[in-house]
């Protein structure tokens, strides 16, 4: 049951923007409004050291629970579930989140206190008051269409019919820009305007995606900064105007990347890992496999299905050049890692490295999936598919054509995704050496001194306060 739209709480409305891979270093001549709005006499800009690891479901859940992955049990965007023998990559249920949430608190604090969950991720079946989250419908004919989901469900058509069809292609792949931001700032001012919640969580994913294709050094970024800065300022107007105090969030910053690190290749190498053979296409059995990694941008969880190997396996690791950590359950225990769906070992790159998913030796043999946006079946993260292969002639008419034979009721893939690791030129994970690639907390904070530094797990506190209208 959603509660009445206009809600009768005594605390203060707040409005968190997660601007996703803005750090210090971005907030310049390229992001005017930031820049003022950092320029306030009572804002401050607080550094964020990571946890890890620093990918986007770990840390939103840290943020909103203040608990390590250990406690609130996401691991990362990705890992491996033992009892289905399978691996579970960008799951939306709210479930996996253990803990009390930030609104939960606060609602505890004030029955009526209401929240608007906008694209944060982890959105389905939270209990937050208000939800609306990207989630395609698949078909039985093979059809994908890009659609989104909405709490109250009836909420999905007026948003619908006010803004029109979300632009998921903007939202993830070949074609990620600016567009889905747009779309998702409207939907807030749109939540806003009919439901004025206490707390909004607002997800604004531009920066992502040329950070990692053209890497954080390209001069192009600088037009992405004035992009995003455009849509903070105006949602920041919005809010403020109807007496919403805001706050700016980030999860993570993005390094440059010149070195991609291929496990599973490295433990096929060893005879570790397994694959069926699925129409001249080798498809990795995970259940079979002795030893295999679930990667995750900068950080990879190593689950070994043989425990003799172990020792092995971890001492292997450790002579890969760019990997700077490899550890074991012990180690996790002490990081705040440890949980059931953490890897055997948890592994971390250097900074201008990543891992990728890729098990085969010869691009022929890869899966159908590889070629395509395809973030649930890929047992990695694939920042590949932010490209179009540049090995097809006229992109543009390719991709046409396929959507073409979509629109008549063709089954047909959308495989124009190169599997080339080397055209990724940002990636994010690890904990950076230098604090001006770290995400950045920005608002009313007198208490602390501007550039101060702040644990991923102080997050929640400094957020309660603020909601509470302490500080």
């Amino acid at each position: 049951m959603s509660k009445p739209s206009s809600p009768a709480s005594t605390l203060p409305r707040t409005a968190i923007l997660n601007v996703v891979g803005l750090t210090p270093r971005h907030i310049g001549p390229d992001m005017p409004f930031l820049r003022q709005f950092l320029a306030r006499e009572e804002n401050r800009l607080v550094h964020v050291t990571p946890l890890l690891p620093a990918v986007t479901s770990t840390m939103q859940a840290t943020f909103l629970t203040g608990k390590t992955p250990g406690e609130h049990g996401v691991v990362g965007n990705m890992w491996y579930d033992r009892d289905y023998a399978e691996h579970r990559c960008w799951k939306q249920s709210n479930h996996l989140v253990k803990g009390r949430k930030l609104w939960e608190q606060l609602r505890e604090e004030d029955p009526a206190y209401t929240c608007a969950k906008v694209f944060w991720w982890n959105n389905l079946y939270s209990t937050a008051d208000y939800q609306i989250t990207p989630r395609p419908i698949y078909r039985a004919d093979g059809k994908k269409l890009f659609d989104i989901q909405t709490w109250p469900m009836e909420l999905r058509k007026k948003i619908k019919r006010k803004l029109g069809p979300f632009p998921f292609p903007a939202f993830w792949g070949p074609s990620a820009g600016i567009d889905s931001s747009e779309w998702i700032a409207q939907s807030a001012k749109w939540f806003e305007d009919h439901h004025s919640p206490n707390l909004s969580l607002v997800y604004l994913p531009h920066l992502d995606y040329n950070l990692q294709r053209l890497g954080p050094d390209a001069p192009a970024i600088s037009d992405d900064l004035n992009a995003i800065d455009k849509v903070v300022e105006d949602l920041v107007n919005h809010y403020e105007k109807r007496g919403v105090r805001v706050v700016i969030l980030s999860e993570y910053g993005i390094t440059t990347v010149d070195r991609p690190i291929h496990l599973n290749r490295l433990f096929r190498e060893k005879g570790w890992i397994v694959w069926r053979d699925e129409l001249k296409s080798e498809m990795i059995d995970l259940g079979n496999c002795r030893v295999f990694a679930i990667p995750d941008h900068q950080v990879a969880h190593i689950y070994v299905n043989d425990p003799t190997l172990l020792d092995e396996v971890a001492a292997m690791l450790r002579k890969v050049e760019g990997i700077t950590a490899v550890h074991n359950r012990e180690e996790q225990e002490d990081l705040g890692l440890a949980h059931e769906r953490s890897g055997d070992l948890v592994i971390v790159s250097d900074e201008r490295s990543w891992f990728t998913y890729y098990w085969w030796k010869k691009d022929k043999h890869a899966p159908d999936y590889a070629h395509c946006v395809d973030i649930h079946r890929k047992p990695g993260y694939d920042p590949v598919e932010l490209f179009v292969n540049p090995k097809i002639w006229f992109p543009k008419v390719a991709v046409a054509w396929r959507l073409l034979k979509k629109a008549l009721g063709f089954r047909m893939l959308m495989n124009v995704i190169p599997l080339d690791a080397s055209l990724v030129k940002g990636s994010h994970g690890c904990v950076p050496k230098n604090k001006e690639d770290h995400p950045v907390l920005i608002g009313a904070f007198p208490e602390l001194e501007d550039g101060a530094t702040i644990e991923a797990t102080e997050v929640y506190g400094r957020l309660l306060g603020i909601c509470r209208g302490s500080q």
